[in-house]
């Protein structure tokens, strides 16, 4: 299993890192390794450790690989990537299930169903509620840009009130500790437009 994760691992990055459009400011491979850096700080918190801190960090690794494939539907595409290099390396169903679970939980507005469902959807969008909010959704601006989603930054930052207020966090840390800063947030975006 270990072997398993550090092949399966690698073969994630060279796909995201070959594959991923340059156009994908936001969820790049840098995006992939914070998750998988806040996945890892939940883990160390929640004391998850073994073949479920795995199972997660397998999530955090393939939540946005559907990327490679299309910007419609990318969690699904994600979880069929990850089912098929999943079987190449040797992983139970059971452990796929939990994956696609896993990476499927992600989609907006997120819905986990249990406790690693919870944990990868805050730590995909942790950045809401810590400081470097601004440097990384900028980001996301730029990429949206990019596909013609949205075209100016009013709208943007309508449309980020919007996600904000809309948006839940689902564990205890990340309500006590992000849910504070997102609220910050909030008022900051509703003074500029």
């Amino acid at each position: 299993m270990m072997k398993g994760y550090i092949k399966l691992r690698k073969n994630a990055l060279d796909i995201l890192n070959s594959k991923l459009s340059k156009d994908l400011y936001y969820h790049s491979v840098n995006h992939t390794l914070n998750i998988l850096k806040v996945s890892n700080q939940y883990l160390r918190r929640e004391k998850i450790y073994g073949y479920d801190a795995k199972l997660i960090r397998i999530g955090a690794l393939m939540h946005d690989i559907g990327f490679t494939v299309s910007n419609d539907n990318h969690e699904e595409q994600g979880a069929e990537i990850a089912e098929k290099m999943m079987i190449e390396h040797g992983f139970s169903k059971r452990d796929i299930k939990v994956v696609n679970g896993l990476i499927l939980s992600t989609r907006i507005p997120q819905s986990p169903h249990n406790h690693f469902e919870k944990i990868i959807c805050d730590a995909d969008l942790d950045y809401l509620g810590r400081s470097d909010y601004y440097e990384i959704s900028e980001l996301l601006f730029k990429e949206l840009k990019a596909y013609s989603i949205i075209d100016n930054k009013k709208d943007w930052n309508k449309a980020q009130i919007n996600f904000l207020e809309a948006h839940k966090y689902h564990t205890e840390f990340a309500i006590k500790n992000r849910q504070p800063q997102k609220e910050k947030r909030i008022m900051e975006l509703k003074k500029m437009i």
